[in-house]
């Protein structure tokens, strides 16, 4: 499961759209499924379903209705699994779609995505408009499909969901890939938080690679570039160790620190 993460504007749902043959790349070289989008979109499309972030459905067909329509698109849908998820969803497939609220339509769409039998999975901002409850419904379902051997590219600009799910993420910032990774190895790019309980107190205020340090009385507190890590921890070791936290960055503070830096 690959996160595509960058804030509103980054150019996210654009590369989607270029992935789904809706756009012609004007540079590089976009390829999905062994296959070139923009030559090959119909037959792609029968092998990957796409959830926009804000779906548009008939006015006139039922929730179920459309479900059906969008999944025959595709090739076709798993019944018991089509029924499953409306009950996860606590979704009302009779209504018509000029009834439903921002968070119901997007639950067509996903429904009518997780219960298709593809291979591939676009998701650009899937739970826009969705509760709390029904977002950890949706993390539970893609977490589902991940582990039934499907691929899923999640693109976001909550860093949590990303965290949560994937396996991998890429930054993207004004339409170019800044950076690209599992989240151990983006790890690595920046520092780490430690607060530490000594007997003695080393001396940190110097210390390369050392940040933000904070002493009351035998505790420290600081981070530490992770180039830097090693040698810090030999030192507070050293030192006398009776507590230790270690907090490796979160995907917040890597995307963060590397939109100050990209900035400066």
């Amino acid at each position: 499961m690959h996160g595509f993460l960058g804030p509103n504007g980054a150019g996210k749902t654009t590369a989607l759209r270029v992935l789904l043959g809706l756009l012609r790349g004007d540079s590089g070289h976009a390829e999905i499924l062994g296959s070139d989008p923009w030559r090959d979109a119909v037959a792609l499309h029968r092998r990957l379903a796409y959830v926009p972030g804000d779906v548009t459905l008939w006015p006139t067909l039922s929730g179920g209705e459309a479900i059906d329509l969008l999944a025959r698109l595709r090739g076709g849908i798993d019944p018991r699994r089509r029924a499953t998820l409306i009950d996860r969803f606590d979704f009302d497939p009779t209504k018509k779609g000029r009834a439903y609220s921002k968070g119901n339509r997007q639950k067509v769409a996903l429904i009518a995505a997780l219960s298709s039998d593809v291979e591939l999975l676009l998701l650009d901002e899937p739970t826009a408009g969705l509760d709390p409850l029904m977002e950890a419904v949706f993390r539970e379902c893609v977490a589902e499909e991940h582990a039934a051997g499907r691929t899923v590219l999640l693109s976001s600009h909550i860093l949590t969901e990303v965290e949560a799910l994937c396996d991998r993420v890429t930054i993207i910032r004004a339409g170019r890939a800044v950076e690209t990774g599992t989240l151990t190895q983006l790890r690595h790019l920046t520092r780490t938080s430690i607060t530490a309980e000594l007997e003695e107190l080393p001396s940190l205020t110097d210390r390369p690679g050392v940040y933000g340090l904070a002493v009351n009385g035998n505790r420290v507190s600081f981070e530490v570039d992770a180039e830097h890590l090693d040698g810090v921890m030999r030192l507070i070791t050293q030192a006398g160790l009776r507590s230790l936290t270690c907090q490796p960055p979160t995907l917040e503070q890597l995307f963060l620190r590397h939109y100050q830096v990209s900035a400066s």
